[in-house]
């Protein structure tokens, strides 16, 4: 570092020079052999019977870490791909990975490298530990029923016959220390994909990925062109598991250019869980009379709010179904459930009554209110499905022109009630070509005046 300060230059370039001039050597592993090491000891642990919460522990390392090195693979940015040994200890890596990765297909890890006493240790009061297989295999062998051995331990009859037929030894018989270590072994991971072990069936799905097919096509393709051969078979999640795993390098731009979205990082998504929006069980639009649909008869309603800057002022619109006609809410105490119900209130008891047919509205809060406003006006509301504007497209038309009026982004709360019913005027005062070029104000004089 003095050599640093003195000669005003970087670290690195005093460390390249040192090197040249044979003052220093170069490790020629550095953090990746550091790495080798450190799993090696944890593998060796992992080995030798420790858990892999334990095996963490004694060596110092996260837990999520402890699961990569299991799975052979070490965290690069935001991805996780192979971990590649290097310096003296790859060697030892490669052979403790191979202990470790017991299974490819049929053959499991050799019984001398697993410990009695890890073979013995019950984990889980889920699995069947040696006393009560041993139990198993006496009741067995004086002839009890798979449901009478079930009784006895208080397991379920399907848990006994998968173990009967699961566990047998080479000759179809069923030991209890053969079928405990069994057992056991098979609780090993990592396990290898089956994609990995099958000759020839990456090659077939890559194929397939080449050919656009998405990895549920792919799965269902498989199991309709090979029918009778289970090996060829897998699910479109083991798919995805294998082309995210294996894209990294030239392989990932390939694999990117095959997937439908492009993504080379899968995406989280969210559960959605559906809730109840209101206290009051809504009416939905699939319950609304025919007649409403085809605008045959005046008096249905639809509404919603059109919201100012940053959501914090509104006005509330209402659209008459087979007119047009235009009604403005004024609503300057704010766009809550009672605020907009009171609104509501007001308008639709200034009608008469064969105009009092519907109401119909999407799910927002502001609609909390909508039995208390049913009960105050005798005006029934219907609400809208999830994400459905078109489901009331007057009004959303008449949003779109009202924008002309009250732009996006901009507070409503200056308008006053005044305002809102020149607009309305403007609107209603429009001829509209869905009304033979009438006007709205024009289509409900006519209303009215066969009323009178």
């Amino acid at each position: 570092m003095d050599i640093v300060r003195h000669c005003q230059l970087g670290s690195s370039v005093v460390y390249r020079v040192g090197i040249d001039l044979g003052l220093w050597t170069r490790n020629p592993h550095g953090r990746r052999a550091a790495a080798t090491s450190r799993r090696c000891a944890y593998l060796q642990l992992r080995i030798g019977a420790l858990g892999r919460k334990d095996a963490a522990d004694a060596c110092g390392i996260h837990l999520r870490d402890a699961r990569d090195i299991d799975k052979g693979v070490i965290k690069v940015g935001r991805q996780r791909v192979a971990f590649i040994p290097d310096g003296p200890d790859a060697a030892l890596y490669n052979r403790l990975m191979q202990l470790l990765d017991y299974v490819d297909g049929r053959q499991s890890l050799p019984i001398a490298i697993v410990p009695q006493s890890r073979i013995d240790q019950r984990i889980s009061p889920r699995y069947l530990c040696i006393e009560e297989r041993e139990l198993i295999f006496d009741l067995h062998r004086q002839g009890f029923g798979v449901r009478a051995i079930a009784r006895r331990l208080g397991r379920a009859p399907s848990t006994i016959s998968k173990e009967l037929r699961r566990n047998q030894d080479d000759f179809g018989l069923y030991l209890p220390t053969h079928a405990q270590r069994t057992s056991t072994l098979r609780r090993f991971r990592p396990k290898k994909r089956k994609i990995d072990l099958v000759p020839g069936l990456w090659e077939t799905i890559f194929a397939m990925l080449r050919d656009k097919l998405s990895p549920e096509q792919i799965a269902g393709r498989l199991r309709k062109d090979y029918p009778d051969d289970d090996t060829m078979h897998v699910c479109a999640e083991t798919i995805y598991q294998a082309l995210f795993f294996q894209a990294k390098g030239e392989l990932k731009k390939e694999i990117a250019a095959c997937l439908r979205q492009g993504r080379t990082v899968r995406k989280p998504r969210g559960q959605r869980i559906p809730r109840r929006r209101f206290v009051d069980p809504m009416v939905m639009i699939s319950d609304r009379p025919a007649d409403v649909e085809d605008r045959a008869v005046p008096g249905h309603w639809e509404g919603d709010l059109i919201l100012g800057k940053g959501n914090t002022s509104a006005i509330g619109t209402l659209v008459e179904r087979s007119t047009r006609y235009v009604m403005l809410l004024h609503l300057p105490d704010g766009h809550d459930a009672v605020a907009v119900r009171n609104a509501l209130v007001a308008a639709i008891n200034g009608l008469p009554e064969h105009l009092k047919g519907s109401l119909t509205w999407d799910q927002g809060s502001e609609m909390a209110g909508h039995k208390s406003f049913t009960i105050a006006t005798d005006c029934p509301v219907y609400f809208c499905d999830p994400a459905s504007p078109w489901q009331r497209g007057s009004n959303e038309n008449t949003n779109g022109l009202l924008r002309q009026y009250f732009p996006k982004g901009t507070d409503l709360s200056v308008h006053t009630a005044e305002d809102l019913e020149f607009v309305a005027m403007q609107l209603n005062r429009r001829p509209r070509k869905t009304l033979n070029f009438d006007t709205p104000a024009e289509r409900m004089a006519q209303l009215l005046d066969k009323e009178t």
